[in-house]
């Protein structure tokens, strides 16, 4: 009885033998009773997984079904999503597809059970921002410096998985492009699948034109100036992603417009024609011109003078660069469409503080 007691952890009966005995029937009665104390409840079966059938909407029409499926299926690694594309698991309208389908409207897909891997949801806080457009299309965004226009590399959330968060009701809102985390302006974002991909068209053509206002420091000659410099993309020792001059990257071409020469100081309108990571930045960096307040590409020693007031001067405590005009064709109607964002107001009132020179050029120069 004593072993009992050490192995099963359960109360033992030290009743009299001969009662016991003469009661067999209660003494297997009292043992269930035991083994019930102190055996574990079985764990509850798992959720049987299930076959999907997916119908796709006029939003996810024209996506690939492996971007559609890796969006779906989050938690699920790439790999397992090319597996089940590759064995025929996945039917589109009961028939085997490539990775490469594009979705229909209408298309009805069968999604195998794929277990995802369970993690804790991240509480995203909502937030808008002033709107410049809004259509059933598209909205338009004046972002502040300093908000990341998505998650990743260090940052919990941006500007996509806030607008999701306040607007629960959304079947669709995607980026269109981006701008650095330390930029301001203008950001596109569509409402439909079409809009996207037509936009995503017009800037891939060169048919969009997006100009930005920046902040330089030294002594900028020209009123007009090209920079054509190939850049390319690498990853630093610490994980940062950063751009150079190299001579077999990709091609890029920035124009420069003197706006007006502030002291030391020059602001600029740089024209993109093309659209590649941190292209401004680089271009004037490798010209020899500092952004104020660029803390990758910058003059680091400008960035900390320019962090205090001096005399007249005002602090800067950001990157002097915004986007401030951008042109395109409306994705539905095809009429073009011109939409500004003014200058931050920490950024006018900087130049405010800086002595000013003679004008130089405006931003409407037209093209050489």
């Amino acid at each position: 009885m004593k072993d009992l007691a050490r192995f099963s952890g359960g109360r033992v009966e030290t009743r009299p033998k001969a009662r016991t005995q003469a009661a067999p029937k209660h003494k297997a009665e009292r043992n269930v009773a035991v083994k019930q104390e102190v055996s574990a409840p079985p764990p509850p079966p798992p959720q049987a997984l299930a076959v999907q059938l997916l119908t796709i909407a006029e939003e996810d029409a024209g996506q690939r079904i492996d971007n559609f499926l890796l969006r779906i299926c989050k938690g699920v690694p790439k790999s397992h999503i090319y597996r089940v594309l590759r064995s025929g698991e996945v039917r589109v309208n009961k028939g085997r597809i490539d990775q490469t389908y594009r979705l229909v409207e209408g298309d009805v897909i069968r999604v195998p059970p794929i277990r995802i891997a369970e993690k804790q949801e991240q509480v995203v806080p909502g937030a808008e921002f002033k709107i410049l457009l809004e259509d059933n299309h598209l909205l338009v965004i004046d972002k502040p410096a300093g908000v990341a226009v998505h998650g990743g590399s260090g940052v919990s959330y941006g500007v996509i998985e806030q607008l999701r968060a306040a607007r629960p009701q959304a079947k669709f809102l995607e980026l269109v492009h981006r701008l650095d985390r330390d930029t301001s302006g203008i950001l596109l974002l569509a409402k439909k699948r079409s809009a996207l991909t037509n936009l995503h068209e017009q800037m891939r053509d060169g048919d969009t034109d997006k100009r930005y206002l920046v902040l330089v420091h030294g002594d900028w000659q020209n009123e007009r100036q090209h920079v054509k410099l190939a850049l390319h993309k690498y990853t630093a020792a610490d994980g940062e992603r950063r751009v150079r001059v190299q001579a077999d990257g990709q091609a890029s071409h920035t124009i420069f417009n003197l706006i007006r020469r502030y002291g030391d100081y020059a602001l600029l309108e740089a024209e993109l024609k093309t659209g590649r990571t941190h292209q401004i930045r680089v271009h004037l960096s490798a010209s020899g011109f500092a952004i104020a307040g660029d803390d990758k590409y910058g003059d680091f020693a400008l960035n900390r003078t320019l962090q205090k007031a001096d005399g007249q001067r005002i602090a800067l405590k950001r990157m002097f660069l915004h986007a401030y005009q951008i042109t395109f064709a409306h994705p539905e109607t095809g009429k073009p469409v011109t939409i500004k964002a003014p200058l931050p107001p920490e950024c006018e009132k900087f130049l405010k503080s800086l002595p000013k020179n003679v004008s130089a050029a405006t931003p409407e120069a037209e093209d050489d």
